[in-house]
C-alpha cells in the first residue's frame, strides 16, 4: 500500500514543475549561472574598482541560486523560501535600480540589478513578478498530517497531547 503523505511532495513538485514552471526554473537557473560567473570574475579581478556594485552582484547570484533550488524543491518550507527569495529579489531590483538611476555615482560599474536589470535585458525586473504569480497559482498541497490543520488530529486518531 502506498503512503499518501510520502507521495504528496512529488505530486506538488509535479504541479509546479510542468509547463511554464519548467521555463521559469530554467530561466532562473541560467540567470543564477550568469550572475555567479559575473560576480566571481568581478570580485576576483577588479573588486577594488567598485566594491559595492560587485558585492551586490554576488548577493544577487546567491539569491538566484537559492530561488532556483527553492522553485525546484517541493514542500511548504521550500515554497516559503521561494517566496522570500523572490520578494527579496524584486525589492533589490527596485531599490538598486532606482538608486542607480538617481545616484549613478554609487555604482561606477553595473550590477545585475542596476538600471532595473538593463544588462540582462530587464529579466531581473520581470522574472520575480512572474515567479510570484506562478507561486500564487501553485500553492503546495496541504498534508493531512500537518499539525496546523485542526481536523488532522481528530481525523487521524492521533493523541493531541
Amino acid at each position: 500500500m502506498t503512503d499518501v503523505r510520502s507521495a504528496r511532495p512529488e505530486a506538488d513538485r509535479g504541479r509546479r514543475m510542468s509547463g511554464i514552471g519548467r521555463v521559469l526554473v530554467a530561466v532562473y537557473g541560467v540567470l543564477a549561472l550568469a550572475a555567479v560567473g559575473r560576480s566571481f570574475v568581478q570580485i576576483a579581478t577588479k573588486f577594488d574598482e567598485a566594491p559595492l556594485a560587485y558585492a551586490l552582484s554576488a548577493l544577487a547570484a546567491v539569491v538566484y541560486v537559492v530561488a532556483t533550488i527553492a522553485l525546484v524543491r517541493s514542500g511548504r518550507g521550500w515554497y516559503r523560501i521561494a517566496w522570500a527569495t523572490l520578494v527579496f529579489e524584486f525589492t533589490g531590483v527596485i531599490v538598486i535600480g532606482a538608486l542607480s538611476v538617481v545616484y549613478p555615482e554609487l555604482f561606477p560599474h553595473d550590477t545585475v540589478w542596476s538600471w532595473f536589470g538593463r544588462g540582462y535585458l530587464f529579466i531581473p525586473l520581470v522574472l520575480p513578478v512572474l515567479g510570484m504569480w506562478w507561486l500564487a497559482k501553485h500553492r503546495p498541497v496541504a498534508d493531512p498530517a500537518t499539525p496546523s490543520d485542526p481536523s488532522s488530529a481528530a481525523g487521524s486518531g492521533a493523541d493531541a497531547a
